[in-house]
């Protein structure tokens, strides 16, 4: 999806752009378009009124596979702002073995930092060439202390023959004659397997962030490896880009996405609710209002404290979704319910939605096995014939066992080509998925039910 400036995107501009991709929903996607859209409002508006503007939370209720997850994430991709993906089930009340609510704020701002750092690393690219190329020659050519001269005409003449040759194996260097030849350069490492295995938010979890930071600190360490030219021109690349990218202007700048333009997308929402197993209040249950209760303060605005400084909530999208097949948004507690003013009901798939997924959207399923395939010298195309008849089966496999919406689709044309992506590379050839295909392929495993559970 092509990131497009939030200025141009008018809530219908924005619909037209996630039509690309997910099928039908028009409700929802006019609501987290009119969403979008009003943070770019508030931007508009005067200073002292801006701060009171909120955002208008969502609900999307609807069961799996319907595209809830993916309008959330598409909607962050379209305007590049930082987007976080979590379950609240994962979530524990404070006083509880488990992640607390203040770590999904965590793991947003690291993600904005590495958006950033990103796009900062871009653009300071041609610079980290040059200066990569420029120390790759100092490597090639170090100075050589016994043919320094003293007197200013000898320096005078030796400056030419070193520049000269300076430019001779930089030449070279560019025709690639040079890739070869073994330098020695300086490598960070980390070192220290604990905080890798414990980094991210679950260093948040067991400690302090200023405990993290010492540890990485003690992990990295610097050695020398000698490497090739063609393999360490890369390296002392990145190594410069991380050099001339600013990373307090990162921080400053990720954070401030973060608190203006984050979304939070927080899935399986009805697990959490008090009556999602009929009114039980015993063992894990117990928990479930306490964990609606912690995420009420960061969902209402609130200053929490992460490594990179302290990240304030009060203008974060947060958009919940859940299928609330046994509770009701209405078993939320009040609290909670009022910080979601907006509620859309996401409709269930059809047979005909299931073959317009099949081929409309831009990053459609057969598109990618068509292109995958492609890479093997192996051409294959679908009649309109099979596409009706893979949605047609991808409907009684949902019915007759867990109604996964449209994911069922991957598992079925998954199933359906499992052969041909095993055989593909054995040479150039063309084939065509027809009706007779598929069922020669899925009718079989389709008719055992009891396989279907297994498989499909």
């Amino acid at each position: 999806m092509k990131t497009l400036c939030i200025d141009d995107l008018t809530p219908t501009i924005i619909v037209e752009q996630l039509d690309h991709y997910i099928v039908g929903q028009k409700q929802a996607k006019k609501a987290v378009a009119v969403a979008l859209r009003n943070r770019w409002r508030r931007q508009q508006v005067e200073d002292d009124l801006r701060d009171e503007i909120t955002p208008k939370n969502i609900i999307m209720i609807g069961p799996t596979g319907v595209g809830k997850t993916e309008i959330a994430r598409r909607l962050a991709k379209l305007v590049a702002a930082p987007f976080l993906k979590i379950e609240a089930s994962k979530f524990t009340e404070v006083g509880y073995v488990g992640r607390d609510v203040e770590s999904m704020i965590r793991d947003l701002t690291e993600l904005a930092i590495k958006l950033v750092r990103d796009e900062e690393t871009v653009l300071v690219q041609e610079k980290a060439k040059e200066a990569a190329e420029e120390r790759l020659l100092d490597l090639l050519l170090p100075e050589n202390p016994t043919h320094r001269f003293s007197d200013r005409q000898g320096e005078e003449a030796e400056e030419p023959q070193s520049s000269n040759t300076r430019e001779k194996l930089r030449q070279l260097l560019h025709k690639g004659k040079l890739d070869d030849r073994n330098v020695e350069i300086e490598i960070t490492e980390d070192k220290n397997p604990f905080v890798q295995i414990f980094g991210g938010s679950g260093m948040e979890e067991i400690g302090t962030s200023g405990l993290r930071d010492m540890l990485g600190n003690m992990s990295k360490q610097t050695s020398k490896r000698t490497l090739k030219v063609s393999e360490a021109i890369d390296v002392i690349r990145k190594q410069e880009a991380e050099r001339l990218v600013d990373q307090d202007y990162v921080t400053r700048e990720a954070i401030a996405r973060v608190e203006n333009s984050g979304i939070i997308f927080l899935d399986e929402i009805d697990k959490i609710s008090g009556n999602v197993a009929g009114g039980s209040r015993q063992g894990p249950d117990v928990s479930r209002e306490g964990v609606q209760r912690d995420l009420l303060p960061i969902i209402e605005g609130a200053t929490v404290t992460t490594k990179h400084g302290l990240v304030k909530t009060d203008h974060i999208l947060f958009i919940a979704a859940g299928a609330f097949h046994v509770a009701k948004p209405s078993d939320l507690i009040p609290e909670l319910q009022g910080r979601f003013p907006i509620r859309v009901e996401l409709e269930s798939l059809s047979c005909d939605d299931f073959v317009r997924i099949l081929t409309e959207p831009q990053n459609a399923i057969t598109k990618q096995y068509t292109a995958l395939l492609a890479t093997d010298d192996v051409d294959i195309s679908f009649d309109v014939e099979a596409i009706h008849e893979i949605a047609k089966l991808a409907g009684i496999v949902n019915e007759r066992t867990n109604n996964i919406g449209a994911r069922r689709l991957h598992t079925i044309v998954e199933k359906l080509l499992d052969e041909l992506l095993f055989s593909a590379p054995m040479g150039q050839q063309s084939v065509k998925i027809t009706v007779q295909y598929v069922q020669d392929q899925l009718a079989d495993l389709i008719e055992d039910e009891e396989l279907t559970k297994y498989i499909l």
